[in-house]
């Protein structure tokens, strides 16, 4: 089985539009893709569904996966917290046979796209981590970035976590550059992120005008930077 374990240095920094184009990808390329997304927070209370987690939504139109939303994104809260703070207060705690029993539908596919929720060491519990989930579903990272000051410690970080903890990472995305005002820090971060981390400079996805994760467009602009890494990693 082929697959990425999507996480971020941060929140708000774009997984979720990564995640959706690297399943949409790997579907073009003829792959069944599954994609998943174990626990939710920030979640809509939709009156016929219950709680509906938007990002689940985008991954199933990217991979036009054939699971229903309640197994591709098995837990859900309300509330933008983390995973551990949100099941805390809702007095309802994280149902790990649940998300082990839509792990194991999901993965039987050709590839598989796993959304974490925000970065490796968000808390889902008191005992397990986003890295403990990442380790033992067993697939390398792909980890997303923001291109301005201060990325670099943020991305050393979660890279240096990700090799403690035995996580293969797969490619870094710097997320949502634009280069018609990028600054300085912006315009040399991915090199020194390479350089310092002793890896492939990072992919650079532009800002795109074009992708809206609550209507499941992605543009050309983010899909291009990332077809040769896909096309590379599922041959």
């Amino acid at each position: 089985m082929n697959g990425w374990f999507v996480t971020g240095t941060d929140t708000g920094v774009g997984k979720t539009v990564i995640a959706g184009a690297l399943a949409r990808l790997a579907r073009e390329a003829g792959k069944r893709v599954g994609v998943f997304k174990p626990v939710a927070t920030g979640c809509r209370r939709d009156p016929r569904l219950g709680l509906v987690c938007a990002d689940a939504e985008f991954l199933a139109h990217c991979a036009d996966a054939r699971e229903n939303l309640e197994i591709i994104n098995p837990v859900r809260y309300r509330g933008e917290l983390a995973p551990m703070v949100a099941a805390e207060r809702q007095r309802r705690p994280i149902d790990w046979p649940a998300i082990r029993r839509s792990w194991e539908q999901i993965r039987q596919v050709d590839v598989v796209v796993v959304e974490g929720a925000g970065g490796l060491l968000v808390p889902i519990d008191r005992e397990h981590s986003m890295a403990d989930l990442a380790k033992e579903l067993g697939l390398p990272l792909v980890i997303v970035a923001r291109p301005g000051l201060g990325t670099i410690n943020h991305t050393l970080l979660t890279i240096e976590v990700a090799r403690g903890r035995g996580l293969p990472v797969a490619a870094v995305v710097i997320n949502k550059y634009r280069p018609d005002s990028a600054t300085l820090a912006e315009e040399t971060n991915p090199e020194v992120i390479g350089r310092l981390a002793r890896m492939r400079i990072p992919l650079i996805v532009p800002f795109d005008p074009h992708t809206h994760v609550d209507t499941g467009q992605l543009g050309e602009s983010v899909l291009y930077p990332l077809r040769q890494f896909v096309r590379e990693a599922i041959r």
